[in-house]
């Protein structure tokens, strides 16, 4: 057993609240108790605010490479795709292991306890795939083993080029045979203490309609969380329509993948009828704002999501920046800018989408929550830092989400266990991981 009093915790609430004792026995929260003035002798003083741990609900690891090598250029989504096809060449286990080891230690330095790895990179160059038919997904899990926080390889099945399209070179090592051959392989991917396993349909220009079906049903079956890229591009829309005369959420929703366990990433282009066909169901909708925003995607309509029934989650997507707090405030700050009226997300729902947002999203139901019995997943943001200090304790809450960063986490802990002290990482130098990783 383990004692810790928090100066300032957020419990859910409007505000957060002052002298919280948590007391943690394992992986688990054992009890609460409010209200205490001064800290025990027992029990370790935690200055600040503490939250949740942050959940970062959609990434692709390997795009961490891609960080000031594609923001400066002009053009689209789509000439970023080709940039992106580009950065693949040396990829292979051994450097993936070491590349999404060091992002997802940034992404504990940030706060974030647990990481949706939207994972697609499943094959060699030209295709071949590896003897281990999951090696690329092996790695990426031992990565976040490595880094100390937990995972959900949330494995994507990939077969066309594009609606009726085979394939081009690059898309070659991410795509399966089939269908049944993406279900086999995923079928022999083992889970682990703090790794789950998830399925993904990567899009509809990548997954036909019966393809779908197949990919739904075994996440159906299983239980298992699905996700799926979802209108991030307005020709991704009109290329569907054009196929199949419907929307990509209603292709996913005749094919059975539409439920309260689906998360549709960016939903940004989605149509009147999606929203409420996804809060119809308590679905969740990952925004990425920063992703969104670098790559010219536009701003979807979070809101009139929410309001639908809905839940939101976060994700930091191509990694331009490992920053929940800056996603969660963009959510908001975005929206203000296209419609110009300020507070339709409240602080407790955009840190609310930042913690248990993701922890659901992701299949976690346990945690993303500071309560008993739920994981003792930790995240400490210090209010004495340049941006922070001075902040009313009535407004931590307030500040923290819309002025904090980054680089105000102080400590985060996984499953009762410190990761990042003071700071630092326990485990890794981040920085020298970082450059070895990508040079």
């Amino acid at each position: 057993m383990s004692k810790y009093w928090c100066e300032l915790a957020w419990l859910g609430a409007e505000r957060a609240e002052p002298g919280l004792v948590i007391e943690t026995d394992g992986d688990k929260i054992a009890s609460l108790t409010r209200g205490v003035g001064t800290p025990p002798g027992d029990a370790e003083r935690l200055d600040g605010l503490t939250v949740p741990g942050f959940a970062n609900a959609h990434s692709h690891a390997f795009q961490r490479a891609l960080r000031g090598r594609t923001h400066g250029g002009q053009g689209s989504f789509w000439t970023w795709r080709e940039q992106m096809y580009a950065s693949l060449g040396g990829l292979d286990p051994d450097s993936y292991l070491a590349l999404a080891r060091a992002a997802f230690a940034e992404m504990a330095l940030a706060g974030m306890t647990l990481v949706g790895e939207f994972h697609y990179v499943h094959r060699g160059a030209g295709g071949t795939p590896y003897l281990d038919p999951n090696a690329m997904g092996g790695a990426v899990m031992e990565a976040a083993a490595q880094a100390g926080i937990r995972i959900t390889l949330i494995d994507a099945c990939y077969l066309r080029g594009g609606i009726g399209k085979e394939p081009e070179e690059p898309q070659k090592r991410f795509a399966d045979r089939d269908a049944d051959a993406w279900v086999k392989r995923v079928e022999a991917l083992v889970a682990g203490p703090n790794a789950r396993i998830g399925a993904a349909i990567h899009s509809v220009r990548a997954v036909d309609p019966d393809s779908a079906h197949v990919v739904a049903a075994l996440a159906n079956d299983r239980v298992m969380p699905l996700h799926a890229h979802v209108s991030e591009q307005v020709a991704e829309n009109e290329e569907c329509y054009a196929a199949y005369g419907a929307t990509p959420t209603q292709i996913l929703a005749e094919a059975g993948a539409v439920s309260e366990r689906f998360t549709a990433v960016h939903a940004t282009h989605v149509s009147d009828g999606d929203v409420n066909l996804l809060g119809g169901v308590d679905a969740c909708c990952c925004l990425c704002p920063t992703t969104e925003r670098d790559l010219a995607d536009g701003i979807g309509p979070a809101r009139r999501l929410r309001e639908a029934g809905a839940y939101l989650a976060l994700g930091s997507d191509s990694h331009a920046v490992i920053d929940q707090l800056e996603e969660a405030r963009a959510v908001e700050l975005d929206e203000r800018l296209a419609t110009g009226v300020r507070g339709q997300h409240r602080p407790p729902d955009l840190m609310r989408a930042a913690t248990d947002g993701g922890y659901q999203s992701l299949g976690w139901p346990e945690g993303g929550r500071i309560e008993e019995g739920a994981l003792a997943d930790l995240t400490v943001i210090g209010l004495d830092g340049v941006r922070l200090a001075g902040t009313p304790t009535a407004h931590a809450l307030e500040s923290a989400v819309f002025a904090g960063s980054a680089g105000d986490v102080r400590h985060v802990m996984v499953g009762g266990a410190w990761i990042v002290r003071d700071g630092a990482h326990t485990r890794l130098d981040v920085a020298a991981e970082l450059a070895s990783a990508l040079a």
